[in-house]
Protein backbone atom coordinates (compact mmCIF):
# COMPACT_ATOMS: atom_id res chain seq x y z
CA UNK A 1 0.00 0.00 0.00
CA UNK A 2 1.01 3.53 -0.62
CA UNK A 3 0.83 6.30 1.90
CA UNK A 4 -1.73 8.30 -0.06
CA UNK A 5 -4.30 5.52 -0.23
CA UNK A 6 -4.16 4.58 3.44
CA UNK A 7 -7.31 5.11 5.45
CA UNK A 8 -7.64 5.58 9.16
CA UNK A 9 -8.58 2.47 11.11
CA UNK A 10 -12.24 3.56 11.41
CA UNK A 11 -12.67 3.57 7.64
CA UNK A 12 -13.37 7.31 7.48
CA UNK A 13 -11.32 9.92 5.81
CA UNK A 14 -9.78 12.60 7.88
CA UNK A 15 -10.93 16.12 7.20
CA UNK A 16 -9.30 19.34 8.15
CA UNK A 17 -12.74 21.04 8.30
CA UNK A 18 -14.76 20.85 11.52
CA UNK A 19 -11.92 20.13 13.89
CA UNK A 20 -13.99 21.23 16.85
CA UNK A 21 -13.57 24.99 16.75
CA UNK A 22 -16.97 25.57 15.03
CA UNK A 23 -19.02 23.30 17.27
CA UNK A 24 -22.35 24.86 18.31
CA UNK A 25 -22.33 27.69 15.78
CA UNK A 26 -25.18 26.12 13.79
CA UNK A 27 -27.42 26.31 16.85
CA UNK A 28 -26.58 29.97 17.39
CA UNK A 29 -27.21 30.77 13.73
CA UNK A 30 -30.53 28.92 13.85
CA UNK A 31 -31.63 30.85 16.95
CA UNK A 32 -30.83 34.23 15.38
CA UNK A 33 -32.56 33.34 12.11
CA UNK A 34 -35.58 31.92 13.95
CA UNK A 35 -35.89 35.08 16.06
CA UNK A 36 -35.52 37.23 12.97
CA UNK A 37 -38.38 35.38 11.29
CA UNK A 38 -40.62 34.61 14.26
CA UNK A 39 -40.78 38.10 15.82
CA UNK A 40 -42.17 39.81 12.68
CA UNK A 41 -44.45 36.86 12.06
CA UNK A 42 -45.79 37.02 15.61
CA UNK A 43 -46.35 40.78 15.28
CA UNK A 44 -48.22 40.22 12.02
CA UNK A 45 -50.51 37.69 13.69
CA UNK A 46 -51.20 40.06 16.62
CA UNK A 47 -51.85 43.01 14.29
CA UNK A 48 -54.23 41.03 12.07
CA UNK A 49 -56.08 39.72 15.13
CA UNK A 50 -56.39 43.26 16.50
CA UNK A 51 -57.77 44.59 13.21
CA UNK A 52 -60.21 41.70 12.92
CA UNK A 53 -61.39 42.22 16.49
CA UNK A 54 -61.96 45.91 15.74
CA UNK A 55 -63.89 45.12 12.58
CA UNK A 56 -66.06 42.70 14.48
CA UNK A 57 -66.64 45.34 17.16
CA UNK A 58 -67.87 48.05 14.80
CA UNK A 59 -69.96 45.60 12.78
CA UNK A 60 -71.70 44.29 15.90
CA UNK A 61 -72.19 47.83 17.18
CA UNK A 62 -73.81 48.83 13.87
CA UNK A 63 -76.08 45.78 14.02
CA UNK A 64 -77.13 46.49 17.61
CA UNK A 65 -77.79 50.18 16.92
CA UNK A 66 -79.75 49.29 13.79
CA UNK A 67 -81.91 46.82 15.65
CA UNK A 68 -82.50 49.24 18.53
CA UNK A 69 -83.41 51.99 16.07
CA UNK A 70 -85.86 49.72 14.28
CA UNK A 71 -87.49 48.73 17.56
CA UNK A 72 -87.73 52.33 18.73
CA UNK A 73 -89.23 53.37 15.37
CA UNK A 74 -91.73 50.51 15.53
CA UNK A 75 -92.85 51.34 19.04
CA UNK A 76 -92.90 55.07 18.43
CA UNK A 77 -90.32 55.82 21.13
CA UNK A 78 -87.68 57.19 18.75
CA UNK A 79 -86.74 60.76 19.27
CA UNK A 80 -83.98 62.01 17.04
CA UNK A 81 -81.99 58.82 16.62
CA UNK A 82 -79.07 58.58 19.04
CA UNK A 83 -80.34 61.45 21.16
CA UNK A 84 -83.57 59.72 22.10
CA UNK A 85 -82.16 59.20 25.59
CA UNK A 86 -83.23 55.59 25.60
CA UNK A 87 -82.81 52.39 23.68
CA UNK A 88 -80.62 53.43 20.76
CA UNK A 89 -77.95 55.23 22.76
CA UNK A 90 -78.02 52.48 25.39
CA UNK A 91 -77.62 49.83 22.69
CA UNK A 92 -74.63 51.72 21.31
CA UNK A 93 -72.97 52.06 24.74
CA UNK A 94 -73.51 48.38 25.55
CA UNK A 95 -72.30 47.15 22.16
CA UNK A 96 -69.18 49.28 22.33
CA UNK A 97 -68.43 48.35 25.94
CA UNK A 98 -68.65 44.65 25.09
CA UNK A 99 -65.90 45.10 22.51
CA UNK A 100 -63.64 47.53 24.35
CA UNK A 101 -64.55 50.67 22.41
CA UNK A 102 -65.60 54.00 23.88
CA UNK A 103 -68.57 56.02 22.55
CA UNK A 104 -66.38 59.09 22.08
CA UNK A 105 -64.06 57.08 19.78
CA UNK A 106 -66.76 56.17 17.26
CA UNK A 107 -69.01 58.01 14.87
CA UNK A 108 -72.52 56.75 14.17
CA UNK A 109 -74.57 57.96 11.25
CA UNK A 110 -77.62 56.91 9.30
CA UNK A 111 -77.29 56.97 5.50
CA UNK A 112 -79.42 55.82 2.59
CA UNK A 113 -79.23 52.13 1.67
CA UNK A 114 -76.33 51.35 -0.73
CA UNK A 115 -74.73 54.73 0.04
CA UNK A 116 -71.20 55.19 1.29
CA UNK A 117 -70.83 55.94 4.99
CA UNK A 118 -69.23 59.28 4.11
CA UNK A 119 -72.35 60.43 2.23
CA UNK A 120 -74.89 62.83 3.69
CA UNK A 121 -76.86 61.48 6.65
CA UNK A 122 -80.57 60.73 6.57
CA UNK A 123 -83.19 60.70 9.30
CA UNK A 124 -84.71 57.23 9.76
CA UNK A 125 -88.41 57.12 8.98
CA UNK A 126 -91.00 55.06 10.82
CA UNK A 127 -93.00 54.51 7.64
CA UNK A 128 -93.65 50.97 6.54
CA UNK A 129 -91.13 49.83 3.91
CA UNK A 130 -88.53 52.48 4.70
CA UNK A 131 -84.89 51.46 4.72
CA UNK A 132 -81.62 52.98 5.89
CA UNK A 133 -78.08 51.95 6.74
CA UNK A 134 -76.38 52.39 10.10
CA UNK A 135 -72.67 53.18 9.81
CA UNK A 136 -70.33 52.94 12.80
CA UNK A 137 -66.83 54.29 12.14
CA UNK A 138 -63.91 53.93 14.54
CA UNK A 139 -60.24 54.81 14.29
CA UNK A 140 -57.90 52.30 15.89
CA UNK A 141 -54.18 52.38 16.59
CA UNK A 142 -52.19 49.37 15.45
CA UNK A 143 -50.52 47.51 18.33
CA UNK A 144 -46.99 48.63 19.26
CA UNK A 145 -46.98 51.47 16.72
CA UNK A 146 -46.36 54.90 18.25
CA UNK A 147 -48.95 57.58 17.56
CA UNK A 148 -46.25 59.86 16.12
CA UNK A 149 -45.70 57.52 13.19
CA UNK A 150 -48.10 58.29 10.32
CA UNK A 151 -50.05 55.34 9.04
CA UNK A 152 -50.25 53.65 12.43
CA UNK A 153 -53.99 54.27 12.63
CA UNK A 154 -56.61 52.37 10.67
CA UNK A 155 -60.24 53.26 10.06
CA UNK A 156 -62.81 50.56 10.72
CA UNK A 157 -66.33 50.83 9.32
CA UNK A 158 -69.28 48.66 10.27
CA UNK A 159 -72.50 48.80 8.27
CA UNK A 160 -75.93 47.36 8.90
CA UNK A 161 -78.96 47.73 6.63
CA UNK A 162 -82.32 48.19 8.34
CA UNK A 163 -85.60 47.56 6.54
CA UNK A 164 -88.83 48.31 8.30
CA UNK A 165 -91.19 45.67 6.95
CA UNK A 166 -94.68 46.24 5.58
CA UNK A 167 -96.23 45.09 8.84
CA UNK A 168 -94.65 47.86 10.87
CA UNK A 169 -97.25 50.21 12.24
CA UNK A 170 -95.95 53.28 14.05
CA UNK A 171 -97.57 53.87 17.41
CA UNK A 172 -99.51 57.13 17.73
Amino acid sequence: MTASSERPPSGRRRSSVGTGEDRGSAIIEFVFVAIGIMVPLLYLVVAVASVQQGRLSVTNAARDVGRATAISLRTGTAGTGLTDGGGVSAALRIALAQHGLRPEDVEVRYVAVHAECSSSPVVPSAESGSAFTVCVTAHRQLPAVPTAIPGGTITLVGKYNVLLDDFTVPKD
